[in-house]
Order: C-alpha cells, then sequence, then structure tokens
C-alpha cells in the first residue's frame, strides 16, 4: 500500500473557555417593625379625650351657642384624622419599597442570567472544539487539525466518553446573607432557582485521562462496550500521530473479525517489522503475543504510578483486549500497569488491575458511569462509534504516515514560527473544501459586519490565526489604510499575494474590488488579474513614468465617480449606500475598493506629487470604502509627508536596518526577526505587537497537506496481489540475484508545471462572478484600425464602402484614433472636425512619431465616411514617401513627392483656380459653402467637379525649403480657402517650422511625440510623458473638461490587423475595396503642364480660345489655368529670357519669332535676328527677315543701321499732341531685334554691338523698337549689370526664367533658378506676376 507524508503544522487555537467567577448580589430583606414609644401612642387618645371633654363644656356652659362647638369639633375630626393617617401611611410605604427592591433583584438575576447562558455557550463552543462528537471525526480527518496532540499538550490522550452535565466554568458564587426568615421570599426563591438552574450546563462532553490509567474496563452489554471502545480509539487516532501513539488489538475466535478494520488504522502498525504484505499489523491472538511485538518499546518502561512522567521520546501504548487469550503471567499484569501504557479491556479479564490502578466505565441503558467500591456513578450518556463508521475513519487514514520534517515546533521546542511548511489557506480561513473544488459561492457567503473585510495570513507565536481587518477602527476593524516595510527576501511580496488572495477567496466582486499596482516588475500580482474583483493589475510602472500620472488620473476618477454615486443618494457613506441596497433599493453594487501598491518608495521617488493622491485617499478613503495598503523595501525619513497619520495598521517584515524597522513599527524588532521569509509583525494601533508567520500560497499545491513519497522499490518475487489481512504474513523469499551496486535515490525535483494554491483559486474564482467595475483599461499600446473605429462597413450604391446609417458621414468629422480618459475610466475616439472655423489642420511630431501615419488615417477615416464626390485629397509628401500608397484611392486627385516639383505647384495652382471659380460662381449664384454642400450632397451641382478639397502637405520644413515660392500660395489658400471648401493639412517636426501668419489659421491641432517637449504648445510637462518609440502616441486638450489627455492614432487598414509594420499593404487592401465599390467618378485629377506641347495643336486651341487676338503672340499655357500665355508687345515691347544649354532657349525663340509672323505682317514687322551659332538658319522664309546677323561686325553694323532710322523716329518739336497720341509723326513696320545667346553676342568685359540702342530702349514703344534676348542662366546675375539687359530689368521687361542652378540666386525679387524640363519656367510680367509656363514646341527642320 503507497502511503502519503503528512506535515503536521502548528496547532490550531481552540476558542476560548469561559473563567472566573460571579458573586451574586444578596435578595432583599424584610423590613423590620420597629414599636413605637408609649407617649407616642397615648398622645392621640389624649387629644381626643380633650377635645370631647371641652365640647361637653361647652353644651354645659353654652348650651345655647352651636358656633361655640365648632373648634373642638374640628379639633376632635383632625385628631382622628391623624391617627388613621399615620397608621395606614406606615405599613403601605413599607409595603412598596418592597416591592421595588423585588423588581430590582429580579431584574438583576435577569441580567446575570443572560451573562451565565453567554458563559455556557462559550464552555461549549470550547469543550466541543477540543472533544468533537466521534461520529464527526472523519470530517477531521486529512485536514490541519488531524494528529494536532503532541506529547506534551495537556489534552494528550484526553478522550471524550460521553456527553454529561458539568459545571459552568464561571463559577457562581451565592451571597453571604442573614437568617432565611428575613430575607425577601420571592426574590430568594428566585435566587436559589437562578443558582440551581445555571450552576450546572447540561449535554457537555465529558473526557477521561487515558495516561493517569494502567487499564480502564468497559463493563456492561458487550456491544455497548465495543461502541464506546470504538469511539474512544477514533480520538485516539484522529487527534494522535502514529509517532506519538500505537494501538495494538488482542482477540481471537469470532471476535477478530469485529476488530479487522483497526488493520488500517496507521497506528496499528509495527514502527519497525515488516511482513509479507508491508508493516505488520500490532493484532494478535494473545497479550503475550502483543507483549513480544514491542518488546523493544515496553522493555525499559517503569511500573506504572499515576504521578509518573511518561517516557520521553517514547510513544504511548493502548493495548485492546476483546475475548482475546490472557494467561496473568504478561509482564504488563505481573507489574500491574506499565508507564506510557493503557490497557482497554473489554472482557473483564484483568482481574483487580483496573479496580485498583484503572478506571471501570459502567455502560448501561444508554448511561455512563464509573463503577467503585461504593458503587456505581452515572454522570452520562456514552458516546457510540460502528464498525462501518470506524472502517471509514481508518481507511480515510491509513495512507497518511508523519514526514521526516513533519513537526513545526511541538516536541523539539522549535519556534513555532520557523516551520518547514505551512497550512492551506482555504482550511487555514475555514473555508471548506481544496483549491481545485471548493464552493465559491459559499465562500462569498455575506459575512457579520464583524467579519466582514477581515481576513487571517498568517500563524501566530502560539499557533493561532493573525488576522488582519482591513474596515476602519469605528467598524471594529485596523484599518483603513496601512503600510508594509520587507527587505529583499523578507516574504514581503508573498504576504501579498496571500492578503490579497484570501481577500478574494472569501469576498464576492460585488462586496470588494482591487486595485493592484507593482512599479517595478509585475510578478507581485503575477495571475491575479483574472479574479473578477481585480479592477485593475498596474505593473512595471518604472520602465514607463507616463503610467503613474495616468495612474494618478485613474484613482482620481475613481474617488470622483463614487462621491458622484454617493451625493447622487443623498448617502453620508458607503455603508449608508449598502445598506440602503440591502434593503430593496435599485442601487448597483458599490463594493469597498483596495489598492495594494508595491514599491510605493520608489514610486515617490520617481513621481513625488503622487504623494497628493495618497493623502486624498487618505482623508475620503473612510467614508469612500476605500483602502489603501502600501509596500515598499525601504522607509525613508520624510517620505510619508503627512501620510503616515493615515497609516492604522503597520506591518513590518525583516528590515534592512533597525531605523528602518523603528520607522515602520515604532521598535526596532523586526530588524532581529530570523531570516525566514514572511516572518514578521502585525503593528495595530492601540495594541500590542503580533507576531506571525504568513502562509505561503506559491508553492506547488500538493492536496489536503500532503506530498508525494519517494520512489517504491521494485518487486523482485511473486508480483500477484495479496489481500490485506490483519494476521502475519511470512515473507516470502528473494530469489537469488547478482549484487548489483546501490544506487543513492535522486532527490524528485517537482514538476514546473504542476499549478499552486494561488493559481489553482484564482481560476477557480474566474467567471464566479461580476467583473469589476473597470478603474484602470489597458494602456494605449495597440493601435486601433478603422473597422473598429466605424461601426460595421458595407458597400452601398450610391456612397460605396461606408458604413450605412453612421451619423458623422458627409459631416466632415471623422475619427483618427482613440483617446485615453483614465480620470473618466473610458476611452472615447478622437475626432477631427474640418466642418467649421477648424477647417484647416496640423500633425506636429517629431521623427519617426507618426505623423504621415496620421495623415494615411485622416485621409482613409475620410474616405470611408464620405464618396469621392464630397471630398477629394491632393497629397504632397516630403516626408518619407508613405502617402504614395494612398494615391489609388478614389478620393485622390493627386499626388507628389520630392521631386515632382511641376505637379506640387500644379496642385496649388488647381486649388487657387478652384478658389477664384467659386468666388465667382457662387457670389453669381448667391449661395455660401453649406448651401453648396447641400447641393453638391443632393446631386443638384453639375459644373463644379469638386466637393472639400483637401491639400496635405507632410514634411512642412522640407517643403518650404524646397518650394519657397508655393509657399506663399499655400498660406494664401489658408486664408481663403475654408470660404469656399478648400482645406490645408500640413505636418511638421516643430510648431516653430510653421510661421505664426500660418499656424493661427491651422484651428485642428494634433501634437504627438516632440523632439523636444518643451516646445509643446499643449503642455510642456504633459509632453514629457508622451512614450517615445510609440508612433502614434500624442497629447490633446479635451475641451470640456481642460484635461491633456493622451491618444493613439489608428491605423488606416480595414483588415482588423493591428500590426504597423505591414500598414502599407492594409492600405492597398484599402484602396482596392473602396475602388471596387465605387460606381461613380473619381476625384478631379491634377491637370499638368505636358512636357512636350506642340505648337501645331497649341495654336489650334489658341485659335478655338481667342480667334480674335489681335496682335498678342501666342507663346505657351500657364501652369495656373492652363489658358494660354501671350506677349504683347504693345504693351511690354521688350523681353528677355535665360536658360541653360538643352533646356529650349533657340525653341523659345522660335515660339516668339513664329509669332510674331503670324500676329505682324511683313510691312508691320521687321526682324533682325542676331544667330551667331546659326541654330534658327532658314527658319524666317517670310519677308519679315530683316538681316540675319552671324557675327559681331555684321551686327554691329546692322544696329548701327537701325539706331540712325529710329533717330530720325524720335517726335521732334513741330510733333503735334494728336500725333504723339496716335504715334503718327512717323510711318513704318516695328523692328524686332532679337538675339539668340546674348553670352555670345555681348561678352562680359568685350565690346557690345547693341550698346547703340541703349539710349532707345526707355523710348522703344515711341520708336517701334522691340528687343528680344535669350542668353544662357551661368552668370545672369552678374549679366543684370550689362547696358542693355540693366536697362531691361529697370524697365521691368517681361523676363522668362527657365531651368538653371539656384546657386545663381536671386533673378528677379526673390525668384531663383532651378532645374525644369525644356521649355518650361517662370515667366513675369507687370501685369500677372509670376507665373509657370510651357513654351510651345516647335520641331526644327
Amino acid at each position: 500500500m503507497s502511503t502519503l507524508q503528512f506535515k503536521r503544522t502548528a496547532r490550531l487555537a481552540a476558542p476560548r473557555p469561559p473563567g472566573g467567577e460571579v458573586h451574586l448580589e444578596p435578595p432583599p430583606e424584610v423590613p423590620r417593625i420597629i414599636p413605637g414609644n408609649i407617649m407616642m401612642k397615648a398622645m392621640p387618645v389624649v387629644m381626643i379625650v380633650a377635645s370631647m371633654g371641652m365640647m361637653g363644656m361647652m353644651l354645659v356652659f353654652m348650651p345655647r351657642q352651636p358656633a361655640a362647638m365648632i373648634m373642638p369639633g374640628m379639633m376632635m375630626i383632625s385628631t382622628i384624622g391623624m391617627m388613621a393617617s399615620g397608621m395606614g401611611s406606615g405599613k403601605g410605604q413599607k409595603k412598596a419599597e418592597m416591592n421595588e427592591d423585588r423588581k430590582d433583584y429580579l431584574r438583576y438575576l435577569g441580567q446575570m442570567r443572560d451573562r451565565a447562558r453567554e458563559a455556557a455557550d462559550e464552555q461549549r463552543a470550547e469543550r466541543e472544539w477540543v472533544h468533537p462528537d466521534p461520529q464527526m471525526l472523519w470530517s477531521l480527518a486529512t485536514t490541519r487539525r488531524m494528529w494536532e496532540r503532541r506529547q506534551n499538550d495537556p489534552d494528550f490522550c484526553h478522550l471524550r466518553a460521553g456527553r454529561g452535565s458539568q459545571r459552568l466554568a464561571t463559577r457562581l458564587v451565592p451571597p453571604q446573607t442573614g437568617p432565611v426568615e428575613e430575607l425577601e421570599p420571592i426574590a430568594t426563591l428566585a435566587l436559589r432557582r437562578f443558582v440551581r438552574a445555571h450552576s450546572l450546563v447540561p449535554d457537555l462532553p465529558i473526557s477521561i485521562a487515558l495516561r493517569g490509567f494502567a487499564a480502564v474496563g468497559l463493563l456492561g452489554e458487550i456491544e455497548d462496550r465495543r461502541d464506546v471502545a470504538r469511539a474512544l480509539i477514533a480520538q485516539l487516532v484522529t487527534f494522535h500521530a502514529p509517532d506519538d501513539l500505537l494501538i495494538a488489538v488482542v482477540s481471537a475466535g469470532r471476535t477478530k473479525q469485529l476488530w479487522e478494520w483497526a488493520k488500517w488504522l496507521p497506528h496499528s502498525q509495527h514502527p519497525t517489522d515488516i511482513d509479507g504484505i508491508g508493516q505488520r499489523r500490532m493484532m494478535a491472538n494473545s497479550l503475550a503475543e502483543v507483549e513480544a511485538m514491542l518488546d523493544e518499546n515496553l522493555r525499559d518502561r517503569q511500573r506504572f504510578t499515576r504521578n509518573a512522567p511518561p517516557p520521553p521520546d517514547q510513544p504511548h501504548i493502548v493495548i485492546v483486549i476483546d475475548d482475546g487469550d490472557i494467561s496473568r503471567e504478561e509482564m504488563i499484569i505481573i507489574e500491574e500497569g506499565l508507564v506510557g501504557v493503557t490497557l482497554l479491556d473489554l472482557s473483564e479479564c484483568l482481574g483487580n488491575l483496573t479496580a485498583r490502578r484503572g478506571l471501570r466505565l459502567v455502560v448501561e441503558n444508554n448511561q455512563l458511569g464509573a463503577r467503585s467500591a461504593t458503587g456505581v456513578e452515572w454522570f452520562g450518556a456514552p458516546d457510540r462509534l460502528s464498525i462501518v463508521e470506524s472502517e471509514a475513519l481508518a481507511r480515510r487514514l491509513s495512507p497518511y504516515r508523519m514526514g521526516a520534517a513533519g513537526e513545526a515546533g511541538g516536541d523539539s521546542g522549535e519556534d513555532p514560527l520557523a516551520m518547514s511548511n505551512n497550512p492551506p489557506l482555504l482550511e487555514f480561513m475555514g473555508i471548506p473544501g481544496d483549491p481545485i473544488t471548493f464552493d465559491v459561492q459559499q465562500a462569498w457567503r455575506p459575512r457579520p459586519k464583524r467579519d466582514r473585510y477581515r481576513i487571517p495570513f498568517g500563524i501566530g507565536e502560539h499557533g493561532q490565526a493573525v488576522e488582519l481587518d482591513i474596515k476602519e477602527a469605528a467598524e471594529d476593524g485596523m484599518g483603513p489604510h496601512g503600510l508594509c516595510i520587507g527587505a529583499t527576501g523578507s516574504g514581503k511580496s508573498e504576504f501579498l499575494r496571500t492578503l490579497v488572495l484570501g481577500l478574494l477567496a472569501s469576498h464576492s466582486s460585488t462586496a470588494l474590488n482591487m486595485i493592484l499596482v507593482d512599479f517595478k516588475g509585475g510578478a507581485t500580482f503575477l495571475g491575479l488579474d483574472k479574479a473578477p474583483h481585480v479592477a485593475a493589475t498596474i505593473t512595471n510602472l518604472a520602465g514607463d513614468l507616463s503610467l503613474v500620472d495616468r495612474m494618478k488620473d485613474a484613482i482620481e476618477g475613481e474617488v470622483s465617480r463614487r462621491q458622484e454615486v454617493l451625493a447622487k443618494g443623498n448617502y453620508k457613506n458607503v455603508w449608508d449606500y449598502e445598506k440602503a441596497r440591502e434593503n430593496g433599493a435599485q442601487l448597483d453594487p458599490l463594493p469597498a475598493l483596495f489598492i495594494c501598491i508595491d514599491e510605493f518608495s520608489e514610486m515617490l521617488t520617481a513621481k513625488p506629487d503622487f504623494i497628493d493622491i495618497f493623502l486624498q485617499i487618505g482623508r475620503v478613503g473612510r467614508s469612500l470604502q476605500m483602502h489603501m495598503l502600501l509596500a515598499s523595501q525601504r522607509l525613508e525619513e520624510g517620505k510619508l509627508r503627512g501620510l503616515d497619520t493615515f497609516l492604522s495598521y503597520r506591518i513590518g517584515l525583516k528590515t534592512f536596518n533597525a531605523a528602518e524597522s523603528r520607522a515602520a513599527i515604532g521598535v526596532p524588532d523586526a530588524y532581529e526577526l530570523p531570516p525566514i521569509p514572511g516572518s514578521g509583525y502585525l503593528s495595530v494601533q492601540g495594541m500590542p505587537l503580533t507576531r506571525f508567520k504568513a502562509l505561503y500560497v506559491s508553492g506547488t499545491y500538493r492536496p489536503a497537506g500532503m506530498q508525494s513519497a519517494g520512489e517504491s522499490v521494485a518487486v523482485r518475487s511473486d508480483k500477484r496481489p495479496r489481500f490485506f489481512v490483519p494476521d502475519f504474513i511470512e515473507i516470502p523469499k528473494e530469489p537469488e540475484r547478482p549484487l548489483e551496486p546501490v544506487k543513492v535515490a535522486e532527490p524528485v525535483k517537482e514538476d514546473a508545471n504542476e499549478p499552486t494554491q494561488l493559481e489553482l483559486i484564482v481560476e477557480r474564482l474566474y467567471g464566479q462572478g461580476p467583473p469589476a467595475h473597470e478603474v484602470w483599461l489597458p494602456p494605449l499600446n495597440e493601435p486601433p484600425t478603422m473597422d473598429t473605429m466605424l461601426p460595421p462597413l458595407d458597400v452601398t450604391p450610391d456612397r460605396g464602402l461606408t458604413s450605412p446609417g453612421y451619423p458623422a458621414n458627409s459631416t466632415l468629422q471623422i475619427p483618427v484614433g482613440i483617446v485615453d480618459k483614465p480620470f473618466e475610466q473610458r476611452r472615447d475616439l478622437l475626432w477631427a472636425d474640418f466642418s467649421g472655423a477648424a477647417g484647416h489642420g496640423a500633425i506636429v511630431g517629431g521623427p519617426q512619431s507618426g505623423k504621415s501615419m496620421m495623415l494615411r488615417t485622416l485621409v482613409a477615416s475620410m474616405a470611408l465616411t464620405h464618396t469621392p464626390e464630397e471630398v477629394q485629397f491632393y497629397l504632397i509628401d516630403l516626408g518619407g514617401g508613405s502617402l504614395a500608397a494612398m494615391e489609388d484611392l478614389p478620393h485622390v486627385g493627386g499626388f507628389a513627392g520630392r521631386l515632382d516639383v511641376d505637379k506640387v505647384r500644379r496642385m496649388v495652382a488647381e486649388l487657387q483656380t478652384l478658389i477664384a471659380e467659386r468666388e465667382l460662381r457662387w457670389r453669381d449664384q448667391r449661395i455660401e459653402l453649406a448651401e453648396f454642400r447641400n447641393r453638391k450632397r443632393r446631386g443638384e451641382i453639375k459644373d463644379d467637379a469638386f466637393g472639400d478639397a483637401f491639400l496635405i502637405v507632410d514634411g512642412w520644413m522640407n517643403f518650404r525649403q524646397e518650394f519657397e515660392m508655393v509657399e506663399p500660395q499655400i498660406q494664401a489658400l489658408a486664408a481663403q480657402g475654408l470660404s469656399y471648401g478648400v482645406h490645408v493639412i500640413v505636418g511638421a517636426s516643430r510648431w516653430a517650422e510653421i510661421r505664426p501668419a500660418m499656424k493661427d489659421l491651422l484651428g485642428t491641432r494634433f501634437e504627438l511625440r516632440l523632439g523636444d517637449p518643451s516646445e509643446s504648445e499643449v503642455d510642456r510637462k504633459v509632453a514629457v510623458n508622451v512614450p517615445p518609440g510609440r508612433p502614434g502616441r500624442g497629447i490633446v486638450m479635451d475641451g470640456s473638461s481642460g484635461r491633456r489627455l493622451h491618444y493613439l492614432v489608428g491605423l488606416p487598414r480595414i483588415d482588423t490587423s493591428q500590426d504597423a509594420n505591414s500598414v502599407t499593404a492594409g492600405v492597398a487592401d484599402l484602396a482596392s475595396k473602396l475602388t471596387a465599390a465605387w460606381q461613380g467618378p473619381r476625384a478631379p485629377q491634377v491637370r499638368m503642364l505636358p512636357d512636350l506641347l506642340d505648337h501645331g495643336q497649341f495654336m489650334a486651341h489658341v485659335q478655338q480660345a481667342a480667334p480674335n487676338r489681335g496682335r498678342l503672340v501666342p507663346v505657351g499655357v500657364n501652369e495656373d489655368e492652363l489658358a494660354p500665355v501671350y506677349l504683347d508687345f504693345d504693351a511690354d515691347p521688350h523681353f528677355m529670357a535665360l536658360a541653360d544649354g538643352e533646356s529650349g532657349k533657340t525653341n523659345i525663340l522660335r515660339t516668339i519669332v513664329r509669332g510674331i509672323m503670324q500676329s505682324y505682317t511683313s510691312s508691320e514687322a521687321l526682324i533682325l535676328l542676331a544667330d551667331y551659332r546659326r541654330t534658327m538658319l532658314g527658319f524666317i522664309d517670310t519677308d519679315h527677315l530683316l538681316t540675319y546677323a552671324v557675327s559681331g561686325p555684321q551686327f554691329t553694323q546692322n544696329v548701327q543701321e537701325i539706331k540712325g532710322s529710329l533717330a530720325g523716329r524720335m517726335p521732334g518739336p513741330d510733333v503735334t499732341q494728336e500725333q504723339l497720341k496716335n504715334r503718327s509723326w512717323w510711318k513704318g513696320p516695328e523692328v524686332f531685334v532679337i538675339v539668340d545667346d546674348y553670352d555670345l553676342v555681348a561678352p562680359q568685359g568685350g565690346a557690345n554691338p547693341m550698346q547703340p540702342l541703349a539710349e532707345f530702349i526707355p523710348q522703344a514703344k515711341d520708336v517701334g523698337l522691340h528687343i528680344v534676348v535669350v542668353r544662357r542662366m551661368g552668370g545672369a546675375s552678374r549679366a543684370m549689370y550689362d547696358p542693355i539687359m540693366g536697362k531691361l530689368k529697370e524697365i521691368s521687361a517681361p523676363i522668362f526664367v527657365g531651368s538653371g542652378s539656384k546657386e545663381e540666386g536671386n533673378i528677379v525679387g526673390n525668384l531663383k533658378p532651378s532645374p525644369q524640363p525644356p521649355g518650361r519656367g517662370t515667366l513675369v510680367t507687370r501685369k500677372h506676376g509670376q507665373q509657370r509656363i510651357q513654351f510651345a514646341w516647335i520641331t526644327p527642320d
């Protein structure tokens, strides 16, 4: 039979029995009658006689005066009345006094009666605990009370024999009274009845001390004797360990079968001898055989004497004799008993031994008595136990044996606190069952107010349970707040786990909730978060200090919530609230909140202002039932800063030094504790220190305090199973085998996967009660996706993929993330509202803070709530290029990166054109933006393909540097756009990157993690707490409460995946689904300047658009409107062009010359073409060609000739005003001097052949002179000081700046050259300012 080791723990303390004496007051005495004075008795008679004599004299002397009789008559009547009242009043007063005394005494006896009954109940509870009913012993087996009595305990071998009356432990002392005749009879009778009734307590367990007798004989009917004997043995085997008590049975014949159940008892197994089936059973036919079995145990024992001390380190031996063989030659009989040996005789075979040195019990007619020389004294009813009940108990005990280290304290004198094991928590708390099967609802049953929130957590010095009651002192508790200090290795974490687990197991989640905080790691409360009571498990705050502030807000929010709940119902405190709820009020549960914070000292070091919330809880915690336990390894001086006044109980585990112990519990004793984890002191205000050893709940669970025994030895002989019989079985012979080396047994290692008490209890509690109010929501770690922030998505015919019926559809109000509101203990959607004055936006955050992600989320959210007809996006990405993934959305009209210079300009120009067109159209239609949106939504507007257009620029600082000329245009869009449905959203790394004038226009602002939190415009102090390295985290100001809240940006995807690394794939999936679901037109695409504008097609378009254009020379199209651009030589007679080689300089001249030839006749215009490189040779094939100069001398001569002609056109003094007005004083063609490669014609430092014409440049309109020069961009800045070009610049002649290097600096104003495609550049005129144009292309012959 396999065995299990049992480790005996410190004994549980029994209920305290009553004691002392009650001295009763004597009953009242009968008042004594004192004889009166003879003179006093005679005086009334004398007065009456005198009055009658006076009346007689009046009658004799004044017979006719009746009035004279009045006075004597009154005196006589008064005297008679005085006599009557005096005699009656004395007796009546004494009787009334006696009645009152009797009432007072009877009332006094009633009070004493209640006290006596209370003492009787306490005495009964103590007796029933020490000596329970034998029929209930099976329930104590395998529990902590099994084998609890040790040899040095005063009740060792004290056995309950039955029930009977016993004197009240609190002695009632009758009063000393006078003679009975002088006592008030009714009160005296009541006193006698009271003493007689309450001096004895009926039906109490009656015990016998088995050690005090060498033999105990049982007399009466044999079945009655055996029932009583089984009851006695059951108590022996339940409360005494096999190492302390042995039981042997002497029985023969048929009687032996009645005692076969005893073979299962561990106490009847021989300590050392074995037989063929295990340990030898100490059951024999004769007493001699038993003596032989126990020879080693009996050999050195002395002869029995009543006062002899028990033999040290020797078990007490009980030998049951029932119809066994007794020869009277046994040593026990000859010696008339041995010390530490008791014979239990059921056969009356011991002769005078039971009479001389033992006890003879008589069982008869359900009465139990003791026989003596004078007869039988009956004292109660016997206890009985059947064979079935006895065998059930024996089988329950049969597997257990005492372990080698089974004692924790006890006989060895070891400190009971230094025990190597601990009792199971549930058993220690009085909760029936084990951690796997215990009834949770029974454990959570409503408790009396005194026991509520009271939990045993450790064992005291004397084996008693040490309890902690977190209620306030006014409710008979120790709380509501406390402190726990313990050094490393002191068992602080385990103590906290035990305390928390005990509260969880004994209180429902409707009565108690918890917030568990571990500042450093999280191992302290690991696994407890599954319990329904736990409102929050907050760990590893040291790694993210922002969570400390979040926790502060959450706890402050819980304080505020509880105050609001109480104020709503006008309740004074939570006790009143719960009382009203118990009385039927329709109220939600408001459970007590236990806040346990580990390493709070380090928390205060990192966040000193957290002391404020501790102080707040200390002040209001009593009324709100918020209990706080602060734990730490160290307690520095001044760290509590006034909090210590609220800490009513303190727990000091072993500390680092005496000073910390003194600061924690007021004495240095905690520093002197032994280095045993869990050892500590409990200090409560107004109570002495209590030393304890905390329970251990994190160890591997072994049912009912048991541990597996070592591995069994292999059976080497007969392997067939054998019956377990009481008789001796010969040991079979082992077959001979070769000797093998002895292997040392390796210690059995505990399986790391075996569950602990804590894990099993928490697992059992899981789902058993309503979950706690969620005080702490998980931190913002996992970003939400669009499908979780929006209602269910579906495809509709009119809106495509969207959330049907969503109120935010078509409102320009969109969710872009989640905002954390710890004070309100909830999370809300983070909204971006572009419908009103805050229609422009800015997203600012440091590098890798999630700016681009938020822009993509914004676009995705808008795309899922608006159709491509309602909103359009134009994206400029100068950040990381992540916006490119949004280009496939049907809502996106254009995307441009750093290299798409023209497209960037074109986007801005497109929106400028949109504003201009809407301004004119809405003025004519007399509508505004709101009306436009409504009409657009109803489909009434057909001539405007745009809805609300959004220009999004990611990387604002880079944009300003790369597109310096475009920044003012975007600022103009922001200034005018909101009135016409144009929105600007920029992403920047710093707020300082956005100019103040621009920033004031950006009403919707989102701030992510900044590189320098001191630059925050939300709150510099809060910005420090935005965790780095977590893209999408930021802060925003709550408009309603003014609080600074943290938020987390959502992901632009609808595939439920929260992986930020695969957002590009998610965006592609989103774009494909949106495109497939939308059947309408896409967002208007950005119209770009063509890279090659064919002159023939261009002129066809010009002819169609402006057939009557006059002498305007068409040269190309502009970028803003893609409209034709003309050179008006009548208004601006000259033109300059600067561009690098291979960038279309000559084509510019070809286009201009072709335009002149088409707009002027040969009689109206002549062209002097200077073409040193002969790139335009043969281009002018009409009469417009005046001269084609290919060299310097030729060109110089031609200029001189033209000079002479122009000089003749200068107005003279005879020219009239009318002629000046009409320019009619001369006639002839306009002269166009067109120079290609001006840098070759007029090299710097050389002669300039055009110098003679310089004087005519200002009067060019009067003389019909037009100069058109084109030169390389290199050296353009210096060329502006050239006589000709300088003059042209002075008169603000139109200038075209084509492709070139920025290093040339500003050419005109702040315009710098930049690389451009051939024929493209910026045309600067006085009338139109700067405009990007593309020259038409003429293919050279």
